[in-house]
């Protein structure tokens, strides 16, 4: 793959990663990651509080705190492998800014050819960057920064377009516990050590099928939304794992799951609630926009 044809593969590629980065805050993916965690406690015996209204109680206050330092770790089967790293906001809209770095899969090969494995993203609410490398910006009329307005994300195909978009303008920490309460099967597994933190274990796992006729404990509206963003992905089945600080917060999740692309996993650790967050847009002359670059590509509007 070369010229043209690596530059638009990595306009799209570029698009789902950011995502990917994005929703370390939402849903996503994971397995165990060998944490350093010890478990004191295991199953629901030593809970005073049903985990269904612990789990409320930590969504509101993870919801609340607008702002998170996140770390995270991705794979999606042999297509990617990534990291990201940064600090999110998402008080009024997302904002923010990430490194992600690809570490493996054949995203992280066709970003070879477009000159970097790592990028920095910014996240506004009405849209997001990503900065790529030099070899890029020597195709792209010198201009380093791409811009993906998120009302263009449909153009991406249809129904994963439209979740695309949605999942960019309403990302939160707290999706993941909504997640978790959605699954209707919700277990404490007990109390653990979270990088050096007390916290609450709670594990379930989401069959979609199923989801509407589950007792999820969400609304009706919600668990609509919910099974529908997770069909527009291809999600079939999913397992979630959080850790709840003493102070209700958030600190880890881990997703694993199958989707329309195969097997994914995600870790997330979530630190510094009430971080500030000040984020800006990229000069406007080192900035392309992505529907553009693939006009100028005979792209269309299919990457």
């Amino acid at each position: 793959m070369k010229g043209t044809s690596a530059r638009r593969a990595g306009l799209s590629i570029v698009a789902a990663a950011l995502l990917t980065g994005a929703t370390a805050c939402s849903s996503g993916s994971g397995g165990s990651d060998g944490d350093e965690g010890s478990a004191s406690s295991g199953g629901d015996g030593g809970s005073r509080v049903s985990p269904i209204a612990a789990l409320r109680t930590a969504e509101k206050s993870t919801g609340d705190a607008d702002s998170a330092k996140v770390e995270s770790t991705t794979t999606m089967g042999s297509v990617m492998a990534m990291t990201a790293d940064g600090s999110l906001g998402w008080g009024d809209g997302l904002t923010g800014t990430l490194t992600i770095t690809y570490t493996g899969g054949t995203m992280a090969d066709t970003m070879r050819q477009l000159g970097t494995t790592s990028m920095q993203a910014r996240y506004l609410p009405d849209a997001y960057y990503a900065r790529m490398g030099d070899a890029f910006a020597e195709q792209a009329g010198g201009k380093h920064w791409i811009k993906y307005p998120y009302d263009a994300l449909e153009t991406l195909g249809g129904g994963s377009g439209a979740y695309l978009k949605d999942q960019m303008e309403n990302s939160t920490p707290n999706q993941s516990v909504k997640l978790l309460l959605a699954s209707g099967d919700v277990r404490r597994v007990g109390e653990e050590t979270v990088r050096g933190e007390r916290t609450t274990h709670y594990s379930g796992t989401v069959e979609v099928a199923d989801l509407a006729g589950r007792n999820s404990s969400l609304s009706e509206s919600q668990l609509a939304d919910l099974k529908e963003q997770l069909e527009q992905a291809g999600v079939t089945t999913e397992t979630v794992d959080i850790w709840v600080d003493e102070d209700d917060l958030l600190v880890k999740k881990v997703e694993k799951g199958r989707s329309a692309n195969g097997t994914y996993s995600q870790t997330a650790y979530y630190s510094d609630y009430g971080t500030p967050v000040d984020t800006e847009a990229p000069p406007a002359a080192d900035t392309a926009d992505f529907s553009e670059l693939l006009r100028q590509q005979g792209a269309g509007s299919t990457p």
